[in-house]
């Protein structure tokens, strides 16, 4: 059996225990096996060479996979839209206090160099903690 098609079947084996067993992780090196062994079938290295090109497709495609994955969306984040929103003061006691933006309450702060807002004043998000807004006076 040449050396190529047992490349391209082992990488074949890698892929199916990847679809019988999802991880992602056994995706990335079935591929750098399958490229292997087309590499092999165009030009006919040893066994040594055949490792260390397996090994340099396999570092190449895991890299590939960990770039192609994303962050977790969490909630509450700048990213998920609430800072820049406007809110209004419903209530603060020093820098704590409550705002409404839209239509909930929240928990909010603002920073140590904005005095305390009055109740009514218009506030903008600039900011996420958890799931208390960093709030700062618009203007």
């Amino acid at each position: 059996m040449s050396a190529w098609i047992i490349w391209l079947v082992a990488g074949l084996a890698l892929l199916l225990l990847e679809v019988l067993a999802p991880g992602v992780f056994m995706m990335w090196l079935g591929l750098a096996a399958c490229g292997t062994g087309l590499i092999v079938l165009a030009s006919d290295i040893g066994f040594e060479l055949q490792v260390v090109t397996c090994g340099v497709l396999a570092a190449i495609s895991l890299t590939v996979g960990l770039r192609l994955r994303s962050a977790p969306a969490r909630l509450n984040t700048q990213q998920a839209g609430l800072a820049g929103r406007a809110a209004i003061a419903l209530s603060f006691a020093g820098r704590e206090g409550r705002v409404r933006l839209g239509d909930s309450d929240w928990a909010a702060r603002v920073p140590a160099d904005v005095p305390e807002p009055a109740v009514g004043a218009r506030l903008r998000v600039e900011g996420v903690d958890g799931t208390v807004l960093i709030v700062r006076p618009e203007g």
